[in-house]
């Protein structure tokens, strides 16, 4: 058995597989146009806002691994937009699918057998921060709030299944 293409396997299924969890395309297909900008009961941030936060703090991980002169964010301004922040279903899309483009980019370095899962990335000289630990995060983080997604569409009564 080669255990890194296995490895690697996993690590791909990790982000973009529905396994134990409903997946991100699960929690956007069918997104109802007029709920975009709905903040939910209790919820601090619309629909659009979680959807954008998980594209930012996806983005920021990858730029993270690739960058040799990576700039940390201000957490947590720079993770979300505005509070007052609104948009349409273009921009909806444009989240949306710039999301899958960087999630992809981090399946095709997954599997680049070239990339040393293992090794300290340049920018984490005194933490030893690993590719194999940041698509890990990548992955928790992303299954957290996709559930969340979901269970906000529940709450608002616009989740068909």
């Amino acid at each position: 058995m080669n255990t890194d293409r296995e490895i690697r396997k996993h690590l791909v299924a990790l982000l973009t597989i529905r396994q134990a969890h409903a997946d991100f395309e699960d929690a956007v297909t069918d997104f109802p146009e007029a709920h975009l900008n709905t903040r939910p009961p209790g919820c601090p941030y619309t629909f659009w806002h979680l959807v954008e936060h998980l594209r930012l703090a996806q983005k920021d991980i990858l730029d993270y691994i690739v960058s040799d002169h990576y700039h940390w964010p201000a957490f947590p301004d720079d993770y979300w937009p505005e509070r007052s922040a609104q948009t349409d279903l273009t921009g909806w899309n444009t989240s949306v699918r710039q999301f899958l483009s960087d999630r992809q980019a981090l399946v095709e370095m997954v599997q680049d057998p070239r990339v040393d899962l293992l090794a300290p990335l340049s920018n984490s000289r005194e933490h030893r921060h690993s590719v194999l630990r940041e698509i890990h995060i990548v992955a928790a983080h992303n299954a957290y709030h996709t559930g969340e997604l979901i269970v906000l569409r529940r709450v608002m009564g616009i989740w068909s299944t």
